[in-house]
């Protein structure tokens, strides 16, 4: 072995670098692995060709879909991981969220802790991400421990009169919860001291300002000025290799960026790869003690990948939309069901501002959809973004595997309980004329959805290496802890059991807090 550590973590995003954050004052020694680099900073970092045109900084890789197609995932290998591209949404699952729910195509299984044991790590998980926000306004959400610690981001003029006429239709808007570094001025201008200035790039970019709250930022550039951590970047984790009788993790073994092979030990080692390469990693490491994979007695690893049933929209506004910093407001009002069905339906959200040269990237899947007077910038001028979400349900089926070759294949049934978030566009779309905007023109925005692949958008995934009580049908204890190894944990979004219908992010965030505390104890 060429180092030895107490920890080992393997990915800096949500789970890996909030648990890095968490375990840092304790004065162990901490080794986090991250498969990529920094991100570059610079100028198309807020470049709309550049992120979402030509992808420039997803992962230049293909996965396999069930019918052997190549498709490239919407994964992003820098520190701080996906965070690094998220929109910052950062929502608590409902508490019933945590209980058996029944939708329409199927039921959504019961977590094996409660909302009331993960809200005390929510409140510090809202704090530590500098959440902006108001307890209170959604009728839905579970009781909190403590407001946001940081006001609202107040919603600018076409936003407050969309979230006006949204409460003369008897709904609840709401704030949205995002993580930003703002300091706002009593009309809600960015102040001279503010890290964030409300620009058009809050969602899907990287921020030039470090204003926005990823996981690099807030965990792991901090976590790194104990003693007692390290950073290893561009260090491709292979496999995980045991004793021989396989109750321990003993080595990690990893590609480093000049091509050489590095072994690392330690006392516990923590996989935080995102839900697919979590599943991929263990997969891999299979041995004879573990035939199917580490922690895959269970036969559940790689299982039950969900991804939310998404879908972006752009309505056109009859007046022009100046906004700027347009993700501020959201809808849970048929969250859990609506007075016409009585299943849930999900979820709706403001998606950063649209701009002409998004438009323009994805104009050969609008045609005869946008009129020929109406050139795209007018177009964008008009445009009011929305994010519907919908639960995704877990299905063995939908699962993770690798072939022969070490390939990645990714097999999803896509039109999983895809009735609720039909509906909910239909809600969308019924209101369009009370709300400011041109009935029936309601357009489908796929360049948030991998240019209308929604295999591509992994943005969400959760789900592949869940917990549980029972390990005959899950991998991880109840602290996310390998039931089939005594030093091996998984703490990102591969533990979920179900994804709920909003954006996953927090309570990663959140488990990680928590695993953090259980792990700190561990260590003594």
């Amino acid at each position: 072995m060429s180092r030895h550590y107490d920890v080992i973590i393997i990915g800096t995003g949500a789970g890996g670098g909030t648990l890095a954050h968490r375990l840092a004052p304790t004065g162990k020694r901490i080794l986090l692995l991250e498969r990529g680099d920094y991100l570059p900073r610079e100028r198309d970092n807020w470049n709309s060709t550049a992120v979402f045109v030509k992808g420039k900084y997803r992962a230049p890789e293909f996965w396999y879909d069930k019918h052997g197609n190549q498709f490239p995932p919407e994964v992003n290998y820098y520190v701080g991981g996906n965070t690094k591209f998220y929109g910052a949404a950062l929502f608590r699952l409902r508490p019933e969220d945590f209980g058996e729910l029944r939708h329409h195509d199927g039921v959504s299984p019961a977590w094996p802790l409660t909302y009331e044991d993960l809200e005390p790590y929510y409140t510090q998980a809202e704090h530590l991400y500098l959440v902006h926000g108001r307890h209170g306004e959604d009728p839905t959400e579970g009781p909190a421990g403590a407001q946001y610690a940081y006001p609202p981001v107040q919603h600018e003029p076409r936003i407050q009169q969309l979230s006006d006429d949204l409460e003369k239709q008897g709904l609840h808007p709401f704030h949205l919860p995002i993580g930003v570094n703002l300091s706002q001025d009593d009309q809600g201008r960015a102040t001279h001291r503010s890290a964030c200035i409300r620009c058009d790039r809050v969602d899907g970019f990287p921020c030039l300002l470090n204003a926005k709250s990823d996981a690099q930022v807030i965990c792991v550039d901090p976590a790194l000025e104990h003693a007692g951590v390290e950073l290893v970047t561009t260090a491709d984790v292979r496999r995980l290799e045991t004793d021989p009788a396989g109750r321990s993790v003993t080595s990690v073994v990893a590609e480093t960026g000049d091509g050489s092979t590095e072994r690392f030990s330690a006392d516990i080692v923590v996989v935080a790869c995102g839900a697919v390469n979590s599943a991929v990693l263990l997969l891999r490491s299979a041995n004879d003690r573990h035939p199917n994979g580490l922690a895959n007695s269970s036969d559940v690893v790689g299982r039950h990948y969900m991804r939310h049933n998404n879908l972006a929209l752009m309505a056109i506004s009859k007046e022009p939309n100046d906004t700027r910093f347009q993700k501020t407001l959201a809808l849970n009002d048929w969250y859990l069901g609506s007075d016409d069905w009585d299943y849930p339906l999900g979820g709706i959200q403001m998606l950063g501002k649209s701009d002409s040269e998004q438009i323009h990237g994805e104009a050969p899947r609008w045609a005869g959809a946008v009129t020929p007077d109406l050139p795209f910038e007018v177009l964008a001028h008009h445009a009011v973004d929305f994010w519907l979400c919908g639960e995704d349900l877990p299905a063995a089926d939908n699962r993770v595997t690798l072939d022969r070759a070490g390939a990645v294949h990714l097999a999803l049934d896509e039109k999983n309980n895809v009735a609720a978030l039909n509906r909910l566009r239909h809600k969308l779309q019924g209101m369009l004329g009370h709300l400011g905007m041109h009935e029936h023109h309601l357009l489908s925005h796929s360049i948030y959805l991998h240019k209308g692949m929604p295999i591509g958008a992994t943005a969400h995934q959760a789900g592949t290496v869940r917990f549980g009580r029972d390990p005959a049908s899950s991998a991880l204890d109840v602290n996310c802890k390998a039931h089939d190894l005594d030093n091996l944990y998984v703490v990102d979004t591969s533990f979920f059991p179900s994804i709920g219908a909003v954006n996953p992010s927090l309570t990663a965030i959140a488990n990680a807090l928590r695993v953090g505390d259980h792990l700190a104890e561990r260590l003594g």
